[in-house]
């Protein structure tokens, strides 16, 4: 038997997602009997999930999405579920249809945004772990990402939590307080805590 890398059957999963992607947006608009369809499938397949069918219910949001290629709804759902299951490619697919038909999707912008990020860390890793991080074009690529990571979040979150300034000391309460403290708790009553 012929081994199969893990990434060789995700490139062949992802293909066969497009195939029938492109056959669903070629075969245009329905008429009502589709509509009708496109409602009953949606139906069915939030009935498979709510059994905790996940793949039937994934079955299911595909067919309602060629059943009416115009609506968001079953590639949202779809989107959602494969982000859950750790599958960010096929997330990422997902989203983007959403986003065809409603770019202003803010759930699908940020599954697409989270499972490129994810994907990103991923390749980042096997890349380190290859030694393939020390060519020019992987850090050139990197440097890419951390502006854009900076521009967008900011110097402290690309920095991480070390580079964050220590928090200043709390200065000791001047000697006064500290006598009125001290005649308190000789007097039986327990000291005011100062607001730190």
């Amino acid at each position: 038997m012929k081994y199969v890398s893990p990434t060789a059957a995700n490139r062949w999963l992802i293909a066969i997602f497009f195939a029938t992607t492109l056959a669903s947006c070629a075969s245009g608009g329905g008429s009502k009997k589709a509509g009708n369809d496109y409602a009953t499938l949606l139906r069915n397949a939030e009935a498979q999930l709510s059994a905790g069918h996940v793949e039937q219910a994934l079955v299911g949001f595909n067919a309602a999405s060629q059943a009416d290629p115009t609506r968001k709804e079953p590639w949202l759902r779809s989107a959602q579920l494969q982000f859950d299951a750790g599958n960010y490619g096929r997330a990422i697919v997902a989203a983007e249809e959403v986003l065809k038909r409603d770019p202003s999707d803010k759930i699908a912008d940020s599954v697409l945004t989270v499972s490129g990020l994810r994907v990103a860390s991923k390749s980042l890793a096997r890349l380190q772990g290859n030694g393939a991080l020390s060519s020019s074009s992987a850090q050139k690529e990197a440097r890419d990402l951390v502006t854009t990571l900076r521009n967008t979040m900011g110097n402290d979150f690309v920095a991480g939590e070390e580079a964050k300034p220590a928090r200043p000391r709390q200065a000791r309460p001047a000697p006064e307080q500290e006598a009125r403290h001290a005649g308190r708790a000789a007097q039986g009553r327990q000291p005011v805590q100062l607001m730190q």
